[in-house]
């Protein structure tokens, strides 16, 4: 299993030097697009917690409680390394839907799913449509902070 053993924000940056241009770029692209989400290191969410275990480069946080009754921190947007993709995780929503699917075919993604999509390189992604969808996000994030917290219960 592929996993990144990154502690820090720039060791996560550095952790594999094929794809830190790559991420390198995202990340610029999603700072420019959507700047009031502030990036910051997710460590991942421990064992018996809910959410993803995996380490990612977050953008935004948000908290929203899991069925034990305890809170626990998530990013806005997630930005993790797969074997063989990046991957751009999403928790918020458009009218009620999760909106990845809205731009699906328009980001040159590789893969997409309920509100994430992946790719091999930054080249591959359509970087327009890539930026429009961030800054949709933050706008969303802004006008309803709890968003992200209505679409984690749904799931």
């Amino acid at each position: 299993m592929f996993a990144v053993t990154a502690d820090s924000l720039q060791a996560y940056l550095d952790f594999d030097p094929r794809r830190k241009a790559d991420l390198e770029k995202l990340d610029a692209l999603i700072r420019k697009a959507a700047p009031g989400l502030r990036r910051h290191f997710h460590v991942g969410t421990p064992a018996g917690q809910a959410g993803m275990r995996m380490k990612m480069i977050g953008y935004g946080k948000f908290s929203y409680a899991i069925k034990s009754g305890k809170t626990t921190s998530w990013p806005v947007i997630g930005v993790a390394l797969q074997k063989n993709y990046i991957s751009v995780y999403v928790s918020v929503t458009k009218d009620d839907t999760p909106i990845v699917p809205a731009y699906a075919g328009r980001l040159g993604e590789k893969r997409s799913g309920g509100n994430n999509f992946s790719f091999c390189q930054f080249d591959d992604l359509e970087a327009g449509a890539a930026s429009t969808l961030f800054g949709e996000i933050e706008r969303i994030f802004k006008a309803d902070p709890d968003n992200p917290v209505r679409y984690m219960e749904g799931r």
